[in-house]
């Protein structure tokens, strides 16, 4: 047993240390390269640069978007989606998803209409009016969004459809200013 104790402490005694340097150097690496998956692959914040999404989202919050979440499941009406602006992929947009392909939207009198039926919208200002739209059909494979903030919003009635393929993530949670943090809802 002692002579197997000591060639442990040879074969130890044998290997170079290294440096408090490239110790602080590999540390520095690994985290920079977990920081670049998580955000090509998993989680990236984003900024709320104008009042489309009020009250829900307010200009200058600080958003968490997953970019996961869609791949282990389909976007689902009423989700805050974050995504490619169609008609200039560089820039980002944030919206509420209203329907999917195949569903017809329609807005009468201030009210949103899924296939006919009346949607709730409680995140919506109680005396908030809006114009009329649609009916219009969804195509296969793309979305219709819109902004809580209906009045001044460029969305789906302005631009048209949204294709998946354009989806970044799905919003999840506020986390600057401090005073809002909490979950998107």
């Amino acid at each position: 047993m002692e002579q197997l104790d000591s060639q442990q402490e040879v074969q130890g005694a044998s290997q170079p240390k290294k440096s408090a340097l490239r110790e602080m150097l590999e540390s520095i690496v690994i985290a920079v390269l977990l920081a670049a998956v998580i955000r090509l692959f998993i989680l990236e914040p984003f900024y709320i640069p104008s009042g489309s999404m009020e009250p829900t989202l307010l200009i200058g919050d600080r958003i968490i978007v997953s970019k996961i979440t869609y791949h282990l499941r389909e976007p689902q009406p009423g989700d805050i989606v974050v995504f490619k602006f169609p008609l200039d992929p560089s820039r980002n947009f944030v919206k509420r998803l209203i329907a999917r392909g195949g569903d017809t939207v329609e807005i009468k009198d201030s009210v949103l209409y899924i296939n006919g039926k009346p949607v709730p919208e409680p995140y919506l200002p109680k005396d908030l009016t809006f114009q009329d739209f649609g009916p219009q059909t969804v195509p296969p494979g793309h979305y219709f969004m819109m902004g809580d903030n209906r009045n001044n919003s460029d969305d789906s009635r302005v631009w048209g459809f949204l294709a998946r393929d354009l989806i970044v993530g799905k919003a999840e949670v506020i986390y600057w200013p401090l005073n809002r943090i909490s979950l998107v809802k």
